[in-house]
């Protein structure tokens, strides 16, 4: 007796939704991220088009066989004249050289024509994918063993890419076989007088008109894969779009989350406002509003972009930041705009704002020079 869990998966891989069209269907608005991206390329998945890999391996070899087809035609006829000589003398079950022979003159056929198709094909697929090597493709996944019809007739018959791939498909059949038929007709004359031509002339004729097919055949299929290198790609992003949850969830994982992010910033300016007699006598600048606002300011050129609010408090807590800065020989500038902007717009750990770079630069060259006088009227008076 199959169990509910089996009841459920059984029904799940033989469901057919029938929102085949678009990723917006199923809530997946949101343009795919770098992460996501990245990750569907480490997993293989890319923008690829086959029919352009499919046309390119087509015509290459077939233009390197119209190059070399003098070469060849020499090497088919010295292998020809070589087994007829010793056809009476040879055993081809006893006498290693038959087999030395066979497959000596293969590679010198084929080799060349492999090569030319093997440098296509990878040349093809780097061009449109750039160099990517994962054995993730090859990985067993036992998930997919159990068949999913509904999905897979979804994909394959009632969807964009079903529809399109019909399309391609009779087109293309199409292209092959109204090529092979202007072609024929245009010889059909002299196909018809072959048999009272010589072997050569008969020979020549055939073959060409299959190399004029093939060439042309793969120039249009070469021409047909333009369009389809444009819907992969588009294909591809709307697989990858995501939904607004799952582009949360994204910047939760990059960004962490901010309900926690916003916990430990409350417990960070806790145990700065508890330290605030140990973070006052640090800072280089005191601003105050004079007496209800008192902000205080560290910079470090090295270890800081910006100056880093330290300590700030309103009425009594500001009058104590202005007393331990004056205990502490910190310079107390009055600045009441600069302030009140600060204690609204900072908390304590932040930086200061970049509005505000100018107006504080001037306060810290104001006080530095304050501090270079009062150092050099000591070094005078000592």
């Amino acid at each position: 007796m199959r169990s509910f869990a089996d009841e459920l998966a059984l029904q799940q891989a033989l469901l057919m939704d029938l929102q085949w069209f678009a990723a917006e269907d199923e809530g997946r608005t949101e343009e795919p991220s770098e992460y996501k991206i990245r990750k569907a390329r480490e997993e293989g998945r890319v923008p690829k088009s086959q029919e352009l890999v499919g046309a390119l391996v087509l015509l290459m070899p077939a233009l390197a066989i119209l190059f070399l087809a003098k070469t060849m035609l020499k090497t088919c006829v010295e292998m020809v004249r070589f087994f007829l000589e010793r056809a009476v003398e040879l055993d081809p079950t006893k006498d290693p050289i038959v087999a030395r022979a066979f497959f000596s003159y293969f590679i010198k056929l084929a080799l060349p024509i492999m090569l030319v198709a093997v440098f296509t094909a990878v040349f093809a697929n780097v061009v449109q994918t750039g160099f990517l090597f994962t054995t993730k493709p090859l990985t067993p996944n036992f998930s997919k063993i159990l068949p999913r019809f509904g999905k897979y007739f979804q994909r394959t018959l009632f969807s964009m890419e079903g529809l399109f791939n019909f399309a391609k498909s009779v087109l293309k059949m199409a292209i092959i076989g109204i090529v092979a038929f202007i072609i024929i007709r245009g010889e059909i004359v002299r196909l018809a007088n072959l048999q009272t031509a010589s072997l050569w002339s008969s020979v020549t004729l055939v073959s060409s008109l299959a190399m004029r097919l093939l060439i042309v055949a793969a120039l249009l299929l070469l021409a047909l894969s333009v369009p389809d290198l444009f819907f992969q790609r588009w294909q591809y992003t709307e697989s990858l779009k995501m939904t607004k949850q799952e582009v949360k969830e994204e910047r939760k994982m990059y960004e962490g989350d901010p309900l926690i992010k916003g916990r430990l910033r409350q417990r960070m300016r806790e145990l700065l406002s508890r330290n605030m007699a140990a973070n006052v006598p640090k800072a280089d600048v005191v601003i105050t509003n004079p007496t209800h606002f008192a902000v205080a300011l560290e910079w470090n050129r090295e270890s800081m972009s910006a100056p880093v609010v330290t300590a700030k408090g309103a009425d009594e807590v500001a009058f104590r930041i202005r007393r331990i800065a004056e205990d502490s020989g910190v310079p107390v500038v009055e600045n009441r705009p600069l302030a009140r902007a600060l204690f609204a717009e900072t908390e304590i750990g932040d930086a200061i704002p970049e509005q505000y770079y100018q107006a504080i630069a001037v306060v810290l060259a104001h006080v530095y020079k304050m501090d270079e006088s009062r150092g050099g009227k000591a070094a005078a008076g000592a």
